[in-house]
């Protein structure tokens, strides 16, 4: 038993010596801003004082062992309270809690100092992705994670930034100061990333304030570090620092395509898409969108997320408004939110067409994106 024990051991030394790992980074990240700099220093001087104090403590003792040991003769002392000794453990502590607290009290006020910003953007979480809103300017769109369904179920190997990626990154300028408004559609979540040293609760019906400034161009990488539900793990954040002129490159086309989406979405107004073209965009934006929670086949999750294959979708006009009118809308006390605001007509349109007719609920019915606008509006409800 000992032996195997020792062999265990001595693999668990020897191992990872031999094989081709990256190194474990020991120490927290310095970041690229002027406040991750100086929690960084805060960190390691905190650190040092306690290193210091470490070694004064257990080299006073480890002495005392040594040279009063009873081989040598020593005799226990026997004598009651001393009023210069108990004035000096009381002061020195004190002294040494002032030089810890005065660095740490300038660090958090600096943290969270959020006047004079030079941009604002709102940031809101959702079940599992989050959404940026930058305040006076045409600009909002969601963040979802890019990580393959393929690579999250082994069948292809996976990337160097598995689970880290998005489809759409938040994108900042460098040198200018950034206020985040930090809030919840639905549970608590929490906006990190290390590289900024901004760590924020995102809470339904409040707004947390953060802020940053880059100093370097680059991408910068997080996720969320709340427990808000099955997919915790899948709702990564990452940013985009560019230069000045480079982000308002970004900013002015991202501005002209949001506005040829919403024209387009006009002209599917009057347009008639056919079933194959609905279910096969449908399908995609199912798996992307819904299959999560109401799982790929559409049985969901018993006692967690209904499901939707098989349940006899009715061919009923109100059952079809109904139907419209939760995806859109959401359903209050449920999970279920509101894809409304986060999908184009034709996405809700071909989501809900597929979901009408795939899994053998064969409805036959099409929704088109003008019924879609005709729910958003209020209308025959």
């Amino acid at each position: 038993m000992i032996r195997h024990l020792m062999c265990c051991l001595f693999g668990l030394l020897v191992v990872p010596a031999q094989a081709d790992v990256q190194p474990m980074p020991l120490n927290m990240t310095q970041g690229v801003t002027e406040v991750s700099q100086r929690v960084f220093d805060l960190h390691m001087t905190i650190f040092y004082i306690c290193v210091v104090i470490g070694l004064v403590v257990f080299g006073v003792m480890f002495w005392s062992i040594i040279h009063h040991r009873k081989s040598k003769g020593a005799v226990a002392a026997s004598f009651h309270e001393s009023t210069k000794v108990e004035i000096l453990w009381t002061v020195i502590p004190f002294v040494i809690l002032i030089i810890m607290a005065v660095p740490a009290t300038k660090t958090l006020l600096a943290m969270e100092d959020t006047t004079q910003a030079d941009m604002t953007v709102q940031v809101t979480g959702s079940q599992w992705k989050w959404h940026y809103r930058y305040f006076d300017e045409d600009v909002e769109f969601y963040s979802l994670l890019a990580t393959s369904q393929a690579q999250i179920t082994n069948e292809r190997e996976k990337r160097s930034n598995y689970l880290l990626e998005v489809d759409r990154p938040l994108v900042l300028p460098v040198g200018k100061k950034v206020r985040f408004l930090i809030t919840s559609q639905d549970v608590i979540h929490s906006w990190w990333v290390p590289d900024f040293a901004v760590k924020k609760d995102a809470n339904p019906g409040f707004i947390n304030e953060a802020w940053t400034r880059i100093d370097e161009p680059g991408i910068y990488r997080g996720q969320c570090a709340e427990l808000c539900g099955k997919d915790h793990g899948f709702m990564p954040v990452v940013v985009i620092a560019k230069s000045q002129a480079d982000y308002e490159e970004w900013l002015q086309t991202t501005k002209v395509a949001q506005q040829q989406a919403r024209e387009e979405e006009q002209r599917l107004l009057a347009m008639q898409m056919d079933m194959d073209e609905l279910m096969t965009l449908g399908e995609q934006v199912y798996n992307t969108r819904c299959a999560m929670c109401h799982q790929a086949n559409g049985q969901g999750l018993p006692g967690a997320f209904p499901g939707l294959a098989g349940q006899g979708l009715s061919v009923d006009p109100n059952a079809k408004l109904e139907h419209i009118s939760i995806v859109v809308h959401g359903k209050q006390g449920t999970a279920m939110q509101a894809f409304g605001p986060q999908l184009s007509l034709k996405e809700l349109a071909a989501v809900i067409t597929y979901e009408r007719n795939a899994w053998d609920n064969n409805t036959g019915d099409t929704i088109q994106a003008a019924e879609v606008q005709a729910v958003m509006d209020g209308q025959d409800l």
